[in-house]
């Protein structure tokens, strides 16, 4: 089984890194919330090398991000 760990540094980090979680999430039918509302098995097949399955079945992305404030704030 693989595994993707994604990491987010930074003011560009973390714009880049928003949009390719949005991405992503639409692909795989996730919410914002981290619930599943896709039509299709096949959109939950091999989901666990970027989500992991937290208790309700909420689903969370693998990911590492820098939470500075000054740098999430800004547009």
């Amino acid at each position: 089984m693989r595994e993707i760990v994604h990491i987010q540094a930074g003011q560009c980090g973390n714009q880049i890194g928003s949009k390719f979680w949005e991405v992503i999430s639409d692909e795989h039918g996730i919410d914002p919330t981290g619930a599943y509302h896709g039509d299709s098995d096949l959109q939950l097949e091999r989901i666990n090398v970027y989500y992991n399955e937290a208790a309700g079945k909420h689903i969370i992305p693998k990911i590492i991000l820098c939470l500075e404030t000054r740098l999430l704030h800004r547009r």
